[in-house]
C-alpha cells in the first residue's frame, strides 16, 4: 500500500469523524459507558453488550462511534470507586486502589483524580497515536507471537510479585501461589477435568475475577473503614488539587509515555487482555523508580501508571481485533460481535480495502478519550464529596453495589457466596501482610499461563524454551524479577525495626499460615487424582508452593518476632491502641448476617432490611434519615436492574414461593 492510499484512506477518515452525526453517536456511547464504569464491578462487557441491541439498522459508521464512545471512557470512569472507596470498578482498575485509595483517605482525592483522568486521556491519545502509525505494519509483527511467547509473557506479568511483595517476598510468592492455584480451579484447558470444584456446576466453571477482584480489595476496606469510624478521608476537607493532577501527570509525562507504550504492546496480544495490562505498569513504576517507599501509602505514580496504560490498552487490543478478528479481550470480543452485527468483516481487508474505516475507529477512539476525561473532571468535585461523608451511612450503599454487581458475573448465587468466602481471605490477607495484589496477579494469570504452556509443548516440544523470542522474553524476566526482589526483605529485621510495635503471640499468624499449608496440600491431593496434563500444571505449582509455606509456617509457630514476616494488622495497624474500636469479628458478623438473609429471603428484603437495621445501629440516624436512605438506595438499585435487565438474587423464600418483582 502506498503513502498516497493511505493519505487518501486518512483524508476520508477525517471527514467523517468531523460530521455532526458521528459525533452525536460518540459522546451517546461516552454517556452511557460513564454509567456503566462507575458502577463497580460492571466493566466493559456489561456495557457493550447492554449496547448490542441497538445497533440493529444503524450505518455502520454511527454504530462504530457509540461502540467506541463506550470502549473508551470505562477505563477512565472506572476510577471513581477505585479512588474514593477502594473498590476497583473493573479489571482494569485493581492496581489504581493500592495508591489512589490511600491518597483519598489523606484527604487528597482531587488530586488522584486529577492525574488520574488527564493520565488516562493522556495514555488514550498516546496509545492511539502509535496505533495510528503502526497499524499497516503491525500484522507481520503480531503473527510472530506464539503460544511460547505468549507463555513467557505470562511469566514477565508474574515477575511483578516481587515488588508487591510487601514487607516479605516469602508471603508475595505464597501469596501469587494461592492466586494460581484458585485460578486452576474448574475445568483444566487441556482435558477438560473439574479440578477442586467438589461436584459444583458453579465451580466447575472457575471463579469470576470480578467477584475475586471485588472481594479481596472491597470488603477488607470496607470493614476497615466502619471500624475506624468517621468518612473516607482524614481530612474534612476535599482539597485543592484538581492543578496539582494535572501537573503531576505533566510532570512524570515521560512514565505516562512508557506505561502507555505498555499498554499497547500488552493490549495487542490476543488473550492476556486488559486485567494484567495495569499491574505490568504498576511494577514497571515501581521497580524503576529511585524512591520506592511510598507506594501502596499516597504515591501519585502509582495512580499514574496504571491509568495510562490501561486506556492505551484499549487503541492496542484494537489491533488483533481489527486485522485478525482474534479479541485480545473479553470487552474486545463483544466488539467483535458488534462489528458483525452490523456488516463489518474484521480481518486484513481492514488494513488493505477498509483503511479508511480502521482509522475512523482509531480517530474516534481519541476523541472519546478526551470527551471522556473531560466529563468526568466535570463531576469529580462533586463524586469527591462522597469521602467526607460519614462512612457508616455510606457502608449499607457499598454493601448493597458490590453485592449486587458480583451477582451479575454469572447471575448465580455461588457469586455472593465466593464474595464472602474470598472476602474474608481478604481480610486475612490484610491482617497478616500477605499482599492481595499478588494473588490478583497469580489468579488472572493462572488460565493463560497453563493454556499457553500446554499450547506450547505441543506444538514445539520442550524447545519452545529456545526460541528467540522466548529468549528475549526471558531475559527482560529476570531483569523485573532482579529489580522487584533486590530490595525485599527476607529474613531478620534490624534492631531499631524490632524495637517498634510488633506482634508478641504469633499463633494468630501461625495459624493462618497453616491454613495456607493445607490449601497447597489439597491442590496437590486433588491433582494426584487427574490424568497427567489435567494434572501437571496444579501438582507442579503445588509442589513448589507447598516447602515454602511449610517452611514459614514454622517459622511463625516457633515465634520468630524479629523476622521480616511477623506482621499483625491489628498490633501494628491503624487501629492498635485505640479506645473503643469494634473488634474485626463483629462487622464480620454483620456481613455474614447480611449473605445468610439474602440465602433465605433474597436481596431485596435483606438489602431493604439491612439498611434499616444498620442505620439505626450503627449511625444512630434518625427514623426520617433512615426512610430517606432507605428509599433512596433501594430505589436506585431497583430502577438500575430495571433499566439495564439485571438480576436480583432469589433465596430460599423465592424458590418456595413465586412472587411479583422486584421480590422474585
Amino acid at each position: 500500500m502506498g503513502f498516497e492510499d493511505i493519505f487518501g484512506s486518512l483524508l476520508e477518515a477525517f471527514t467523517e469523524i468531523t460530521s455532526g452525526a458521528h459525533m452525536l453517536y460518540l459522546v451517546g456511547g461516552v454517556l452511557m459507558g460513564l454509567v456503566v464504569g462507575i458502577f463497580p464491578g460492571l466493566g466493559g462487557i456489561v456495557g457493550l453488550s447492554l449496547l448490542l441491541p441497538f445497533l440493529y439498522g444503524m450505518d455502520p459508521t454511527s454504530a462504530l462511534a457509540m461502540l467506541i464512545g463506550l470502549v473508551a471512557i470505562i477505563p477512565t470512569s472506572d476510577t471513581f470507586t477505585s479512588v474514593l472507596m477502594g473498590i476497583p470498578g473493573s479489571s482494569a482498575s485493581q492496581a489504581t486502589v493500592l495508591d489512589g485509595f490511600p491518597l483519598a483517605k489523606k484527604g487528597e482525592a482531587a488530586r488522584a483524580l486529577g492525574a488520574a483522568f488527564s493520565a488516562s486521556m493522556f495514555g488514550g491519545l498516546i496509545g492511539v497515536v502509535i496505533l495510528t502509525v503502526v497499524i499497516v505494519v503491525a500484522r507481520p509483527v503480531i503473527l510472530s507471537f506464539t503460544s511460547a511467547e505468549l507463555f513467557m509473557l505470562t511469566i514477565l506479568g508474574l515477575s511483578m510479585v516481587g515488588v508487591l511483595a510487601g514487607n516479605s517476598l516469602h508471603k508475595g510468592l505464597l501469596g501469587a501461589g494461592l492466586g494460581l492455584l484458585f485460578g486452576a480451579l474448574g475445568g483444566a484447558p487441556a482435558t477438560g477435568e473439574y479440578r477442586m470444584a467438589f461436584d459444583s456446576p458453579y465451580l466447575g466453571d472457575g471463579l469470576p475475577l470480578v467477584v475475586i477482584g471485588l472481594a479481596m480489595f472491597a470488603v477488607p476496606e470496607i470493614i476497615d473503614l466502619l471500624r475506624a469510624g468517621g468518612s473516607i478521608s482524614r481530612s474534612q476537607a476535599l482539597g485543592h488539587g484538581w492543578m496539582r493532577g494535572l501537573k503531576d501527570m505533566w510532570l512524570y509525562k515521560w512514565l505516562c509515555v512508557r506505561c502507555a507504550g505498555i499498554g499497547v504492546l500488552i493490549g495487542a496480544l490476543p488473550g492476556l487482555g486488559g486485567s494484567v495490562v495495569d499491574w505490568i505498569a504498576y511494577g514497571h513504576v515501581k521497580q524503576t523508580a529511585k524512591d520506592a517507599s511510598q507506594f501502596g501509602k499516597g504515591d501519585i505514580r502509582g495512580v499514574l501508571a496504571p491509568e495510562s496504560a490501561n486506556n492505551a490498552k484499549e487503541g492496542g487490543g484494537l489491533i488483533p481485533t481489527l486485522l485478525f478478528a482474534i479479541p485480545g479481550s473479553g470487552s474486545m470480543a463483544v466488539f467483535l460481535g458488534g462489528m458483525e452485527l452490523i456488516g463489518l468483516e474484521p480481518g486484513p481487508s481492514m488494513v488493505e480495502g477498509k483503511l479508511n474505516l480502521t482509522y475512523v475507529i482509531i480517530w474516534s477512539l481519541a476523541i472519546a478519550n478526551v470527551v471522556g476525561a473531560g466529563a468526568c473532571l466535570l463531576i469529580s468535585k462533586q463524586v469527591a464529596r462522597l469521602t467526607t461523608i460519614r462512612y457508616a451511612f455510606l457502608a449499607p450503599f457499598m454493601i448493597m453495589v458490590i453485592s449486587f454487581a458480583a451477582f451479575q458475573a454469572t447471575r448465580d448465587i455461588g457469586d455472593l457466596i465466593a464474595l464472602f468466602v474470598f472476602g474474608m481471605l481478604g481480610i486475612l490477607f490484610k491482617r497478616f501482610g500477605w499482599p492481595r495484589p499478588a494473588f490478583l496477579i497469580g489468579f488472572v494469570l493462572a488460565d493463560n499461563s497453563e493454556t499457553y504452556l500446554y499450547q506450547a509443548i505441543q506444538f514445539y516440544g520442550p524447545e519452545f524454551l529456545l526460541r528467540t523470542g522466548v529468549l528475549i522474553i526471558a531475559a527482560l524476566t529476570l531483569v523485573s524479577a532482579w529489580m522487584g526482589a533486590r530490595n525485599a526483605p527476607t529474613g531478620e529485621t534490624d534492631a531499631g525495626e524490632a524495637a517498634s510495635a510488633k506482634a508478641t503471640d504469633m499463633r494468630p499468624q501461625a495459624l493462618f499460615a497453616g491454613m495456607v499449608v493445607l490449601l497447597f496440600a489439597w491442590g496437590l491431593y486433588d491433582g494426584l487424582q487427574h490424568s497427567f496434563l489435567g494434572a501437571v500444571y496444579p501438582v507442579g505449582l503445588c509442589i513448589a508452593m507447598l516447602p515454602l509455606s511449610i517452611w514459614l509456617f514454622v517459622i511463625l509457630w516457633r515465634n520468630k518476632t524479629d523476622h521480616a514476616a511477623n506482621y499483625d494488622y491489628e498490633i501494628e495497624g491503624d487501629h492498635a491502641g485505640q479506645e473503643g474500636v469494634p473488634g474485626l469479628w463483629h462487622y464480620i458478623s454483620w456481613l455474614a448476617g447480611f449473605f445468610a438473609a439474602i440465602l433465605l429471603v433474597g436481596f431485596w428484603l435483606s438489602i431493604t432490611a439491612f439498611f434499616v437495621i444498620f442505620l439505626r445501629v450503627k449511625s444512630d440516624a434518625s427514623w426520617l434519615r433512615i426512610a430517606i436512605m432507605t428509599i433512596t438506595g433501594v430505589g436506585f438499585v431497583t430502577a438500575l436492574s430495571w433499566i439495564m435487565v439485571l438480576d436480583f438474587p432469589g433465596g430460599l423464600l423465592q424458590y418456595h414461593v413465586d412472587l411479583p418483582w422486584p421480590l422474585q
